[in-house]
């Protein structure tokens, strides 16, 4: 018998996985019928028991393993889904330990789920995130083991009462981004075990309820984003195994309660935008980030404050702090922003010898006397240096040119005198220099080229002589040159073709013509040549100039007629009593030819095109000087047919399944309308938008992409092609969706819904601002943070966008406004930009802070572009006004709340209590959005809730 039974225990060894392997009968039904009702394999998640027998290798399954017998876990996240009728169905696996249903599209869950569910007892994690739940929060009975829930980013609403009672194991409950309102919840169901609690961005008033401190477990608690007032609870002491604690975006006031800061374990305190009165004197060992910016305490920063061994990241910055800066600081700080006070005296010198870790020291605008330490130098890690706008004195110290990784150097408004050091190149890592706004004197080092990552130069405002380097050009990073208000002369040197911000060289001693040295800035958007003794006539070139937005040519001896610049070009030309505008602007007019008298110039051109072969050649000498403004025109001797004949189309190809678009769009039409620059109808950083009458009527926009450009990626029409097909798929009413494309010789050719309007730029900063009132304002709001948040939640990955202004948003209607632009990134190859930011930062005005330090586009940088295009719609003011950055003044203004009214257009606000209330409601949200840190920013579909809560 034994030997009989070795063969048969062989046999059963090599069995037996594989009857484990086999997944439960009733869960295989369960998960084959839930697949079918979803019909989830026509989006490639491989959910098909034909294509993939072994269910555990389906996309978010997971079963457990090696065994296979049963399913743990279920992840729906960013499957796109819509219907939850399938979700009871769900619960009929009794084994699950965790279920995932984020980032999809669900608007209610049935009351089934809740009901079956509950009865899982090894059900440890339920996931709704990032959905669109709306009514009240859901009452959970049952659910004895739930241990993490999370109904974060909902429009889930009311109060929170005895839903979550029955919860008696949960550790980590996340409800943030919703629109819960009344008081916080003082006890949260039976659980005493709590570890995190994230109750951010919400409508919570009322104080923080001292109960609170009574779930001795919590880890983490996030309740920024919020109306809470009062004071910070002392019970809050009491949570002693408490690491993180935000209370940012609030209305606290009062003290800092000292049992707080005795917490051992807290590591972070971030009670940032809020209205408390005063520091603690002392912060616990273990505090790693402290930010209570924005804030209004006053008083002296305490001797041992910034001591602690762990701290690395301390911003006290925008309060009301007098006295000096305290000598001994931590060894371990990484950043430290004080800026934005009342702090005075001299900065600490010995304190720097030992900051080896520092990477950031801000204490701009304050009252900082005397010299800069030249102990600075001694902290190898510095990456950014900010001192402006104190009352320090003195010289540059040549100590500072040993921090080899310094990026940024702020040195603005200050009394610093002397020379600019000769070993200025030694800082080959920078990226941004301001020393404008002292007594420099000498000349500008040639050495200054070394510093080859430059991206803005200031130097203006101050004693400066003698000739621009030469060697400037090879600064071929630079976005922003101002030499302004120095007294430089003689030759103006070709410039870096990157230019794109600025270059102002106003109120100098430059003479004579206007150099053609400017020819080829092609990517520059603001040109001062304002109050020097340029003479002689106002050069063509200058049309040329694709980007310009600003010609400022005020006070000089220029004489002439001045070209007929495109309307899109703001002209500054009084105080040259010999020039004369054009016939059809008056001398009063500083603007530009109308698009109408653009357009009948063409016409006119047109009639004369069908007249004589003779005048073909005469009117295209005129055309080709009136269409100089779009092009790049680099050949004087160009070739009439390189502009009049249309491109030749190599592949074209329908995109939209919409029968009315596919009858209407016609690629040859397309093609002739392209071929005359009279038919443009907008131009973004990147892209030339021209208005396409087809046969049947109907217009399209069709946007050219140019391929002569080496950021757009050559080589690869098949993957430009590829991705086209994924975004022609897209369905969003707030998004510029290409309906179409055309491949040519000489570049791609888009096809987009024509949009009657124009841009939102053209509709709130031209004539026709006055026809937007609050509603339409609020709209337009609503619509492209409806549109960023689709673009930023795209199930495949995130589509962030290159160059988000009010130029690439179009308006259908004043209420219906379309982002554009979304395929850039897409067809846009940083590698091939040489470290030159012009590629990817966008347009001037809307460009994060960050930017300065990383070439790399992200969604915080997407938000704060957002923020100002919300600060435009609040303030009737354009990105960049008077030379200031829209972001900027506002939040300098913000600082004080008194000064909150006249940050807003007044012609709206006064309209009516009401709209006042939702414009300083909005106000709030663009502020966040344009946080000077990334990491503040809320993310854009938190964005779209806390401006539907405005409402």
């Amino acid at each position: 018998m034994r030997i009989q039974s070795i063969p048969f225990l062989l046999f059963f060894s090599f069995i037996f996985p594989f009857a484990l392997c086999q997944l439960a009968s009733k869960q295989r039904m369960t998960m084959i019928t839930i697949s079918r009702q979803l019909e989830l394999d026509t989006v490639n998640l491989s959910w098909s028991a034909t294509k993939e027998p072994n269910l555990c290798h389906w996309k978010g399954v997971t079963c457990n393993s090696p065994v296979n017998t049963s399913i743990l876990s279920l992840s729906f996240g960013g499957f796109g889904l819509s219907n939850s009728s399938f979700l009871p169905m769900v619960c009929q696996i009794e084994s699950l330990q965790s279920l995932d249903f984020s980032n999809n599209y669900f608007d209610s869950i049935p009351g089934e789920f809740f009901n079956r569910c509950g009865e899982i007892n090894g059900l440890k994690s339920l996931n709704f995130s990032k959905n669109m739940l709306s009514d009240s929060l859901p009452v959970l009975q049952k659910f004895a083991g739930l241990e993490s829930l999370d109904l974060s980013f909902n429009l889930l609403s009311g109060g929170i009462d005895s839903e979550l009672n029955d919860l008696s194991a949960l550790k980590s409950l996340n409800l943030s981004s919703n629109h819960f309102n009344g008081p916080v919840p003082s006890l949260l169901g039976k659980s005493r075990v709590l570890e995190r609690l994230d109750l951010s961005v919400n409508n919570f008033t009322g104080k923080i309820p001292s109960e609170i401190g009574e779930c001795r477990n919590l880890i983490m608690i996030d309740l920024s984003g919020n109306k809470i007032n009062g004071t910070i609870p002392a019970s809050v002491g009491n949570l002693t195994n408490l690491e993180i604690l935000i209370l940012s975006s609030n209305q606290l006031s009062g003290a800092i309660p000292a049992g707080l800061l005795g917490i051992t374990k807290l590591q972070r305190f971030s009670a940032n935008q809020n209205m408390l009165v005063t520091l603690p004197s002392n912060i616990p060992n273990s505090l790693k980030i402290l930010d209570l910016s924005y804030n209004k305490i006053r008083g002296r920063i305490p001797p041992e404050f910034l001591l602690p061994s762990s701290l690395q990241t301390v911003d006290l910055s925008y309060n009301m702090l007098n006295g000096t800066i305290p000598e001994i600081m931590s060894s371990s700080l990484v950043r430290l922003r004080l800026g934005s006070n009342s702090l005075s005296g001299p900065i600490p010198a010995t304190t720097f010898a030992s900051l080896q870790n520092l990477m950031y020291l801000e204490l701009e605008n304050n009252s900082f006397t005397g010299t800069i330490p030249p102990q600075i130098g001694s902290c190898p890690k510095l990456a950014l240096l900010n001192l402006a706008q104190n009352k320090l004195n003195g010289a540059l110290p040549v100590e500072l040119l040993h921090l080899s990784q310094l990026q940024v150097l702020k040195l603005q408004h200050n009394m610093l005198g002397g020379e600019i050091p000769s070993q200025i190149g030694r800082l080959n890592m920078l990226s941004v220099l301001n020393i404008s706004w002292n007594s420099l004197n000498g000349t500008i080092p040639s050495s200054i080229s070394s510093c080859g990552n430059l991206i803005s130069l200031n130097l203006q405002n101050n004693d400066l002589t003698g000739f621009i380097p030469d060697s400037i050009k090879n600064l071929n990073s630079l976005l922003e040159l101002q030499l302004g208000k120095n007294k430089l002369l003689g030759r103006i040197p070709d410039m870096p073709l990157k230019l794109q911000i600025s270059l102002n060289l106003s109120s100098n001693l430059f003479e004579g013509d206007i150099p053609k040295t400017l020819s080829e800035l092609n990517d520059l958007e603001v040109l001062d040549l304002s109050n020097n003794k340029f003479s002689g006539s106002v050069p063509h070139f200058l049309i040329s100039l694709s980007s310009l937005s600003q010609l400022i040519l005020s006070n000089n001896q220029l004489s002439g007629v001045l070209p007929n610049f495109s309307r899109h070009v703001m002209l500054y030309w009084t105080g040259n009593p010999e020039l004369r505008p054009p016939e059809h602007i008056s001398p009063e007019s500083n603007s530009p030819v109308s698009r109408k008298n653009r357009k009948s110039i063409a016409v006119t051109i047109g009639i004369t095109l069908a007249s004589t072969v003779l005048a073909v050649v005469l009117v295209a000498i005129v055309f080709l000087l009136i269409s100089r403004r779009f092009y790049k025109v680099n050949n004087e001797h160009l070739q009439l047919w390189e502009v009049l004949s249309p491109p030749r189309v190599i592949h074209g190809n329908l995109l939209t399944e919409n029968r009315i678009h596919r009858s209407n769009i016609d690629f040859t039409k397309a093609m002739e309308t392209v071929a005359n620059p009279a038919n443009i109808e907008l131009k973004t950083r990147f892209s030339t938008y021209y208005k396409a009458i087809m046969p049947s009527g109907a217009s399209y926009y069709v946007k050219k992409l140019n391929w002569s450009d080496k950021i757009f990626q050559l080589g690869c029409h098949a993957k430009f092609e590829q991705e086209l097909e994924v975004l022609g798929k897209l369905s969003n009413s707030n998004i510029l969706v290409p309906l179409a494309y055309v491949l040519a010789v000489d570049g791609a050719y888009l096809f987009y819904e024509f949009a009657p309007k124009g841009t939102l730029y053209d509709i709130l900063h031209g004539s026709f601002k006055n026809s937007l009132d609050w509603a339409s304002r609020y709209s337009i709001a609503v619509g492209v943070a409806q549109g960023l948040a689709f673009l930023h939640g795209c199930s495949s990955s995130p589509i962030l966008l290159l160059d988000l202004s009010s130029r690439s948003i179009v308006l259908k209607s004043l209420k219906e406004p379309q982002v554009g632009d979304i395929e850039l990134c897409k067809v846009i190859d940083p590698s091939k930009s040489n470290g030159s930011l012009s590629t990817v930062a966008g347009s001037v005005g809307y460009i994060p802070p960050e930017y300065a330090y990383t070439m790399r586009v992200t969604m915080a940088g997407n938000v704060y572009s957002f923020g100002v295009v919300l600060l435009e719609l609040l303030t009737g003011k354009a990105a960049v006004s008077e030379g200031t950055e829209l972001a900027k003044w506002v939040l300098s203004n913000s600082a004080q709340p008194n000064k909150l009214d006249h940050i807003l257009d007044f012609n709206i606000s006064r309209t009516s209590l009401v709209v006042r209330n939702q414009m300083l409601a909005v106000l709030k949200v663009a502020l966040a959005c344009v946080s000077v840190s990334p990491e503040s920013r809320p993310k854009m579909k938190s964005v779209l809730r806390m401006i539907l809560n405005a409402r």
